[in-house]
């Protein structure tokens, strides 16, 4: 074999024969969890509440890789109460009601309460949760949830009541970089049984590319190491193994983006938001991010045409011009190459002026319609073109602006119970200035 081939047969035989690296370093005590310290350091209320041995049904909400199996597993360390695992991607019914069976013949035998750990909980659906429910109620289950999705979509609302929610936070470099160089210098648990150093460039991008899941962190140094190590054995004795930033880089290489349900609605949150703020920066990233992801380009479509009325709207109309094109080329064009047609629409309305008059009207006059009831259409803007409108008095009145100076004539286009109101607030941004400069001289003239 010459030379370090990347992923060689002997680095996949050198993985193969242990078990995964994060495996085998989950924490043997509250102390050694990476993180969390705002729920488990000293005095803080999980840490009590495990201690004490007095957790009630919790829900552990966090992203992937920040502590939840883990912290679970010291929960069954730390119980007198029984201990049972189920996952909700291969749970059923079925499968509660036989752990229901087995914490009511415990708790009827000898007094000993249940604990049920069930992991990913947001995959079990209404039924499954529901059919947990009076048992957690009734407290012969004390459910600990884990899930990497925003419980307040993915959990019944009653389910969700009955639980205490605790939020892992993603982990930060000063979270990470002890853990992998312990990972490292481990020599029974961890990687020190193959001596390896790391260059502090390596650490920190291995850190920095993590996104704070420490699983995927131990996985990648994992893989990194074998790395390392497989070149060194390849070039001699003498070589010592160390990795570098190019090997760090390898490990990272394969890096799946997360985008659950909660991301979904956080990052169109973010992207529309800095749109409006004019940042055609912010704009360019939130959309790579969820091209990246999978995200549906029509529903990105959807919403920058939304937005081009909402937040531009009359300051410059050729906005709303240009989110259509744009909605439509994802019809007709398809990814890859409609990202470029999204790309020029999102900059093009994060560079244009702003303006949400048009949304403030449509609000006001809802709010009109629905608050101070439906007043009759004035007579004189009825429909007249039926046989006998007109002996209805239909159209008495009209002037049709067309026949007047500008094509405009004063005159009331109102109901008479709404004649007062004003529910178009002119704003002052780009083209709006000088409709708004047309309109008012017209009134101007029509009162003289």
């Amino acid at each position: 074999m010459s030379g370090p081939d990347l992923f060689s047969h002997a680095v996949e035989e050198r993985l193969a024969r242990r078990a995964p690296l994060a495996a085998r370093l989950r924490p043997r005590n509250l102390d050694e969890v990476a993180g969390q310290r705002h729920l488990l350091a000293p005095g803080r209320p999980l840490r009590t509440l495990i201690e004490s041995d007095r957790l009630a049904s919790v829900i552990l909400f966090g992203p992937p890789g920040t502590g939840k199996t883990s912290i679970a597993r010291l929960v069954a360390g730390a119980t007198s109460k029984a201990f049972e695992s189920l996952s909700a991607v291969t749970a059923g019914v079925k499968d509660v009601r036989e752990v229901v069976d087995r914490a009511r013949a415990r708790l009827g035998e000898r007094g000993q309460g249940t604990i049920l750990f069930l992991d990913e909980v947001h995959r079990f659906n209404r039924t499954q949760q529901d059919a947990l429910l009076p048992h957690v109620e009734e407290g012969l289950l004390v459910l600990v949830g884990a899930t990497t999705e925003n419980p307040f979509f993915s959990l019944t609302g009653p389910l969700l009541s009955r639980s205490t929610l605790f939020r892992l936070e993603p982990l930060t470099a000063d979270d990470l970089g002890p853990l992998l160089r312990h990972a490292l210098d481990d020599r029974d648990r961890g990687l020190g049984a193959e001596p390896c150093t790391i260059d502090d460039d390596a650490l920190a991008h291995l850190c920095d590319r993590a996104e704070g899941d420490a699983r995927h962190a131990l996985t990648c140094l994992e893989l990194a190491h074998a790395l390392a190590v497989e070149a060194a054995s390849q070039s001699g004795a003498d070589f010592a193994a160390s990795i570098t930033l190019a090997y760090a880089e390898a490990a990272l290489a394969t890096r799946a983006i997360r985008y659950g349900e909660d991301e979904h609605y956080d990052i169109i949150s973010a992207f529309i938001k800095s749109i409006r703020g004019s940042d055609p920066d912010a704009g360019a990233y939130w959309l790579a991010r969820m091209i990246e992801a999978g995200e549906d380009p029509r529903f990105i479509a959807r919403r920058l045409v939304v937005l081009a009325s909402e937040d531009i709207g009359l300051a410059d109309s050729n906005a709303l011009v240009i989110a259509n094109a744009a909605a439509q080329a994802v019809e007709f064009v398809g990814l890859p190459e409609a990202r470029i047609n999204l790309s020029h629409a999102v900059v093009y309305l994060a560079l244009a002026p702003k303006s949400n008059t048009a949304y403030r009207a449509i609000g006001s006059a809802q709010g009109a319609v629905r608050d101070r009831g439906l007043g009759r259409v004035p007579v004189h803007l009825r429909d007249a073109s039926y046989r006998g409108a007109q002996a209805l008095g239909h159209g008495a009145g009209y002037r049709y602006p067309h026949d007047h100076p500008d094509a405009w004539v004063q005159q009331q286009y109102l109901p008479d119970e709404v004649a007062s109101e004003v529910f178009y607030e002119p704003g002052s941004s780009g083209d709006e200035t000088e409709l708004v400069a047309r309109w008012r001289q017209r009134r101007q003239q029509g009162d003289r």
